[in-house]
């Protein structure tokens, strides 16, 4: 607990040794308050992408997982119980975990405090993801800080925030004293020299290799100009391809024939030292590509060190280097580039000038000023909180309903797994060789590794694992038959068991999901590739599941290719083909469409829905909410909880139910199709009788006894007359997986949802 004695406020957002924009910002931020107000308490929570996270100072007092949900929620906890005077958010969407970083919602929602959310990007044309998200954000913002003014025109005209909830703050620059570029030319080995300058993470995004290019024109004047590119690649670039821009942009110099007016500094340089870099430059750049980029830090240290700047009009740019305070060139245009760098050396007198109207300009953006700026908005809020209290920004009775759910666990699922693909069985939690695999098993596993990159930090293992699944399918296609052998033995041989159509439907829907979800383009390179060859085998299909299953992979391909014409005459073929059946066999007394409700009956509906919704057909989205409901009415014990259709004998119609053995695919299934119903109707019943289907797999069943394994992160095989089956097979483990994966987007739309049932607070 804190010195209650003392005001304490927070500060979330990335932080230094995290090498990034928003660390650096946060860290100088919280700084520049500590030393303004030494009375007041300044804690940071910070944001990692690693799950060893970093080596903090003691100003971060939590750290959270950016990935895992339930640390945003935890976070919210530790921040109200230690009663935080106020939460300011930095918020940039890449820094947080979910689509769109929408987890950040789960902090936000159950905070106590007044919030200021500062805005480092500003979308002009947001996605509906993107502008979702933000307009959550928002509302749930007490006051919002924006860098630029234009940010304030796009805030309140494309996202309707009252001009007195938004404040003007500048970027903060440390205080550089106005020195001639000589000064410090020495320390880099550039005395003498004329020095450009560009600082900076390094990515493909920052055009450098448009300001490479136009380096020859003006070398041919001036011999003696070298160009500097500071930094270290970004973090996360590094990790997807290595140097590889780095690399690109020394050959391009090579091939120029300038590469030895080129110098790369490859570090990531204390504040003292950048500075010292900034000083020695004569022209500073920024040829970023991204008109729609609001803030640069980078930008705003040069301005404020008295640089000559040339930039590429992006918003930042040009509302910064207004009124001759620098040179704005058009996107991507190297002789513009090489024409502003040339008109500054062939006039001195103007690139001083320049120089200055830069620097005066600068002065309210010292961090001292700045710091007393958001010091005096956190007073301002804080006078009015006296005055009206706050409660966490949740719709009445919607907390409930937003489960706090198990962490997101990997172990059993590795431990299962060998560098040929999944086991198929296990005995206990230890994997059992005599069966080997199914592309059935590696196919849900690989759906199960593409959804979990939104919840999991460790991309690496998460890459490792869904390229062997994948390999794992890409092997088990047979392109005598057109189809995916589906058992294959533990020496690696496939059997000659018929391979039956839920396997390539399943196989196919995972391939979908690979396509959307993957981050590397070499598996949706695949995928896509194995998608296309598997789609004909579907001519033939006539298993009422197998269609349901199949059409849910075409659904969720269309997310990513909706044009695809192949996939969109293949999922009218299945749609109707699925339609038609259940028509043929509707039956008021037996709404199913089958004699006998056997296993994983819950695509069906599942996919009628989202297929409904899809197309806008409602009466298919009805039939399939229909189907849903008969379900639900037939697997409910009369003490409220799910009692599922047993596999020793199943339903038959006219008989009765068989009560054992009941196994998880049928729980993870009825959760998915509620999920999918809460979606396409955004009807609170479904979200509950989702948590009420997850609540079997927790103990909330017919022996009262969980089937997850906590410690093991492992499901175990289902309920039978004498106890619970102990063995945590593949199937078991990963509908486990799907339903908790389902279970994590429910809430996240139940939170969206609860934003929009509220009542204004103000």
């Amino acid at each position: 607990m804190r010195n209650t004695n003392s005001e304490t406020f927070s500060l979330v957002g990335n932080y230094l040794p995290r090498l990034c924009g928003i660390a650096t910002f946060t860290t100088d931020l919280l700084q520049s308050m500590a030393r303004e107000t030494p009375d007041k308490a300044y804690w940071a929570v910070a944001m990692n992408d690693t799950p060893g996270g970093y080596e903090y100072p003691r100003d971060v007092r939590f750290e959270i997982n950016q990935n895992r949900f339930q640390e945003y929620r935890l976070a919210a906890d530790f921040l109200n119980m230690n009663r935080i005077e106020l939460v300011c958010l930095q918020h940039e969407y890449g820094i947080f975990g979910g689509p769109y970083g929408k987890h950040i919602l789960a902090l936000l929602h159950n905070l106590r405090m007044p919030v200021v959310t500062t805005l480092h990007t500003v979308l002009q044309n947001p996605d509906v993801g993107q502008k979702e998200t933000l307009e959550e954000i928002l509302y749930a913002s007490d006051k919002v800080v924006t860098m630029s003014k234009h940010a304030e025109d796009i805030l309140h005209d494309l996202y309707a925030v009252e001009r007195e909830r938004i404040v003007f703050i500048p970027h903060g620059i440390p205080d550089i004293q106005f020195i001639d570029p000589n000064y410090y030319k020495d320390q880099f080995g550039v005395e003498g020299k004329k020095v450009l300058l560009t600082f900076g993470l390094l990515s493909p995004g920052k055009g450098i290799e448009n300001v490479i290019d136009a380096l020859p024109m003006v070398v041919r004047r001036y011999p003696e100009t070298v160009y500097i590119v500071l930094g270290v690649t970004h973090p996360h670039v590094k990790w997807e391809s290595g140097e590889s821009y780095r690399i690109a942009l020394q050959q391009r110099a090579r091939a120029l024939g300038i590469e030895k007016h080129l110098m790369f500094h490859n570090r990531f340089v204390s504040l003292e030292k950048l500075c010292e870099f900034i000083i020695c430059a004569d022209v500073y750049i920024t040829p970023y590509l991204n008109r729609e980029q609001i803030t640069s830090g980078t930008l705003a240290y040069a301005v404020g060190a008295g640089k000559a700047v040339i930039s590429t009009p992006y918003r930042y740019a040009e509302e910064m280097l207004a009124d001759g305070r620098g040179k704005l060139v058009p996107f991507a245009d190297t002789e513009a580039i090489a024409g502003a760098v040339l008109e500054l050396f062939d006039d001195p007198v103007e690139m001083n000038a320049m120089r200055k109207r830069a620097y005066k300009y600068s002065r309210n953006m010292v961090w001292n000023t700045v710091a007393r700026s958001y010091l005096d908005l956190f007073t301002e809020l804080k006078q009015e909180r006296l005055t009206r209290s706050r409660t966490a920004v949740q719709a009445p009775g919607l907390r409930p309903q937003v489960m706090d759910l198990p962490e997101i666990k990997l172990n059993h699922l590795q431990l299962l797994s060998d560098d040929t693909g999944i086991l198929q069985h296990a005995r206990f939690m230890i994997p059992s060789r005599e069966h080997g695999y199914t592309a059935d098993d590696n196919a849900r596993a690989l759906i199960v590794t593409m959804l979990a990159q939104d919840y999991i930090a460790d991309a690496n293992l998460l890459d490792q694992m869904s390229c062997r699944y994948l390999s794992f399918l890409d092997h088990a296609y047979d392109a005598n038959t057109g189809r995916f052998r589906n058992y294959m033995s533990y020496n690696r041989r496939w059997s000659h068991r018929s391979d039956y159509e839920d396997c390539q439907a399943r196989v196919l829907w995972s391939l979908g999901v690979s396509v959307v979800h993957s981050r590397k383009d070499s598996q949706i390179g695949m995928a896509m590739d194995l998608f296309e060859r598997a789609l004909p085998a579907f001519d033939n299909f006539r298993s009422p599941r197998a269609l349901a299953t199949g059409l849910l992979g075409i659904l969720t391909y269309r997310q990513r290719f909706s044009g695809d014409r192949n996939a969109r005459r293949y999922g009218e073929m299945i749609l109707d083909r699925l339609y038609t059946i259940c028509s043929e066999n509707e039956d008021i007394e037996w709404p199913w469409i089958e004699e006998t409700a056997t296993y994983e009956n819950s695509r069906i509906p599942q996919a009628l829905i989202a297929a409904g919704y899809d197309a806008g057909r409602r009466e298919i989205l009805d039939k399939g909410l229909e189907m849903l409901d008969w379900l639900l009415s037939v697997q409910r014990d009369p003490s409220g909880h799910l009692t599922l259709i047993g596999n020793r004998g199943w339903y038959r119609r006219g008989k009765s139910k068989a009560r054992f053995d009941q196994q998880p695919v049928e729980a993870g299934s009825l959760v998915e199709a509620c999920v999918e119903a809460y979606s396409a109707t955004r009807d609170p019943r479904w979200a509950q009788e989702a948590a009420s289907c997850f609540e079997w797999f927790l103990g909330r069943n017919d022996l009262q006894a969980p089937l997850y394994d906590y410690v093991t992160g492992g499901c175990r095989d289902g309920l039978q007359p004498g106890g619970v089956n102990q063995n945590q097979g593949a199937e078991s483990t990963l509908v486990w997986l799907m339903a908790l994966l389902a279970m994590y987007r429910r809430n996240q739309r139940l939170m969206s949802a609860g934003k929009k049932k509220q009542a204004s607070r103000r």
